[in-house]
């Protein structure tokens, strides 16, 4: 029978959930790293025993850790992050120009067909690589060339916080930078453009049609379907069907269309998952009800599931990376909220249960179905 192994980034450690096919009863393993901040953890998925995790203390400075036996045992690897050439300067919160600063790792994304080769999303933004399982990183410095000087940190930073890796065409690469946008690379990395034709910024920046600048909470593809990506922005809950070309607004009937987390379905492309909440200043669900909204058509569409979730006097949020699906029929989806739970729903989200409680606050959530 399959196994599921949960990885859980939080506030002050990691947890790894672990559960058989049947997903019923779940082991928890951890804290790892007890006191630091776990911004992610991430598996390879043609070698699922080797993960590699970011940690980030204010103390301490930047770690990356690397497993080979499933989380059991770590050990640090390379941690040197430097810029390529000079840095140069980005945009600041008031319009000046600010000089680039690592600070951490907000992302690890494996490749698709290489355990030993990762990509690392940085704050400030930027696109770091490793082909030796993380004993050195370089810059993929063409990135920060996509108008970089005008990128400017959103209220949490301005982190690289999603990579996507195209399982069709190895060369095609998105990430996602907030407040920067979607950006493209059709060419392994080496050259980059910006890819949010469609976004609309009304409250965020001068320009609400600027080329750059639009705050992106997430974004996600299906693998059957990599023309196809879906957007949680900074309002609006958005779509593309030409590998970010365009983009267009599916928030339809949700209650609110400001949100972090949005995922897919791992067997139907069409139905995707958002967690709304209730504003910009307020990151708690509306009404105090914690609801993940579903859409079977792609967007527009929307419906609450609310089975095993409280739906009174819940103020927790979701952020952008603590939202995960696994691959098994049916469906599980998971995630994680800042009060420490971790929900699970092994029915494509008709039903939730919380499968860990009272952790610390959780940054991200990532699955790994297994033989």
């Amino acid at each position: 029978m399959s196994k599921v192994r949960v990885l859980v980034g939080t506030k002050k450690g990691a947890f790894i959930l672990t559960a058989d096919g049947k997903r019923e009863q779940w082991n928890v393993s951890g804290p790892h790293f007890a006191g630091w901040e776990m911004y992610h953890l991430k598996g390879s998925p043609v070698e699922p025993e080797r993960i590699y995790a970011s940690q980030t203390s204010g103390w301490f400075g930047q770690q990356i850790q690397r497993s080979n036996d499933g989380g059991k045992t770590w050990e640090p690897v390379g941690n040197a992050f430097q810029y390529d050439g000079t840095p140069g300067t980005h945009q600041w919160y008031d319009g000046t120009q600010h000089p680039w600063e690592f600070k951490r790792i907000w992302h690890l994304e494996p490749s698709l067909t290489d355990p030993d080769t990762v990509y690392a999303g940085a704050e400030d933004a930027a696109l770091f690589k490793t082909t030796d399982a993380g004993k050195t990183w370089l810059e993929l410095p063409g990135l920060r060339g996509a108008k970089g000087h005008l990128w400017q940190p959103g209220a949490g930073g301005m982190g690289l916080h999603t990579i996507i890796l195209d399982p069709v065409d190895p060369r095609r690469i998105f990430v996602a930078i907030s407040a920067a946008g979607v950006f493209r690379s059709d060419d392994g990395g080496t050259t980059w453009r910006a890819t949010n034709r469609g976004l609309k910024s009304a409250y965020e920046i001068p320009d609400p049609n600027a080329e750059v600048g639009h705050c992106v909470h997430r974004i996600a593809m299906h693998p059957s379907r990599p023309k196809v990506l879906y957007m949680q922005k900074h309002w609006d809950v958005m779509r593309s069907d030409d590998a970010g070309e365009m983009w267009y607004e599916v928030s339809g009937n949700l209650p609110t269309d400001f949100g972090f987390p949005i995922d897919v379905h791992a067997h139907e492309p069409e139905t995707i998952y958002v967690v709304p909440i209730k504003s910009d200043s307020e990151h708690f669900p509306p009404d105090g009800k914690l609801r993940v909204y579903r859409s079977r058509t792609g967007g527009n569409e929307w419906e609450a599931l609310t089975k095993g979730l409280p739906q009174q006097h819940c103020y927790v949020n979701v952020l952008r990376d603590a939202m995960a699906v696994d691959s098994l029929d049916s469906c599980g989806v998971y995630f994680g909220t800042t009060g420490g739970q971790v929900y699970a729903s092994s029915d494509s989200g008709d039903t939730w249960e919380a499968i860990v409680r009272d952790l610390p606050a959780v940054l991200s959530v990532e699955v790994q179905t297994l033989p």
